[in-house]
């Protein structure tokens, strides 16, 4: 059945479907998607969660990371990914775009938008990616009334508490915060930016669970596989913003080739075709919904050029 059809949606509410994958003793493999088609081809491949990353959202519209993307403009990613995937979202909320009032305000759209989880962080406005320098946080209070206000506004989502601590003021930092955040109310903790496994292991054995960790590129933790990261302690992993990444650098290929060639001949290798996208969207399912609709006949792709006859 497609969306469009309203027997086709899980009953359950997204918050509730994510808790019953954290209930189980593997790690939950979350792999980010910054639009719909990416979450559709996770959910492909078996995923059964997405995360949605502030980063690579606010990348996708041409900004900065530094908490300047509005709350609409996220909602309306979390939408399209909720509506395409029917899978549980974990969503990047940032710093809960204001106060504890927005904060409140900021799960209550989330929720509305289809996502089943929210991580709110403890820095101050302009903020940074955790793995950047020079990140300022609140105090641990306000943080912490941040949080238990997040809960308090939340049905089913889960509220997730990124700490970026660590690298202001030390793992112990990181550890005391996070405990905080727990007795505020949070369901899952979150430290970001940690450098080394023993990092790792020593938050996991001293915070209690459930706890996420974060396998980003290029930033201050080496590569760990999610199985690492279960023996580490850890309930999920995410790579967040992998899939923006790997699309710009496909996109910049593509823009250089028709280029240099004057066009996309000797590409289409390394695109999707027309059969395997419609398949992806459901589009001969969609199409069946209306029967004045005739049903669409793929070109078939020879490779001819009618110029040479």
């Amino acid at each position: 059945m497609t969306w469009l059809e309203g027997g086709s949606r899980n009953p359950k509410p997204a918050g509730q479907r994510l808790r019953e994958l954290l209930a189980r003793p593997e790690i939950l493999r979350t792999p980010g998607a910054h639009n719909a088609m990416a979450g559709l081809l996770a959910k492909e491949q078996g995923f059964e969660a997405i995360y949605i990353s502030g980063g690579g959202v606010t990348s996708t519209l041409g900004l900065p990371d530094l908490g300047i993307m509005s709350l609409e403009e996220l909602c309306f990613i979390v939408r399209q990914i909720a509506r395409a995937t029917d899978l549980p979202l974990i969503v990047d909320g940032d710093v809960g775009y204001g106060g504890t009032l927005n904060a409140m305000r900021t799960v209550q759209e989330l929720e509305m938008a289809g996502a089943a989880a929210v991580h709110i962080e403890d820095q101050l406005l302009p903020k940074k990616c955790g793995h950047l320098n020079d990140k300022r946080l609140v105090s641990i209070d306000e943080a912490s009334a941040k949080i238990a206000a997040a809960k308090k506004a939340s049905s089913h989502l889960v509220v997730i508490a990124r700490t970026d601590a660590a690298a202001v003021e030390g793992l112990e930092g990181a550890i005391d915060r996070a405990k905080a955040y727990k007795a505020a109310g949070a369901d899952v903790v979150f430290p970001d930016g940690l450098p080394t496994e023993a990092e790792f292991r020593r938050f996991a054995d001293e915070v209690e669970g459930p706890r996420m960790a974060n396998m980003t590129e290029f930033g201050k933790t080496p590569h760990f596989t999610a199985e690492q990261f279960q023996d580490f302690g850890y309930d999920i992993v995410i790579w967040p913003a992998t899939s923006m990444r790997v699309v710009g650098y496909a996109l910049r290929d593509l823009y250089a080739h028709i280029k240099a060639e004057d066009g996309t001949a000797g590409f289409e290798d390394r695109m999707l075709t027309r059969e395997e996208s419609y398949a992806l969207i459901g589009y001969h399912d969609v199409e069946a919904l209306d029967e004045s609709v005739a049903k669409t006949v793929v070109p078939q792709h020879t490779g001819h050029n009618p110029e040479e006859g």
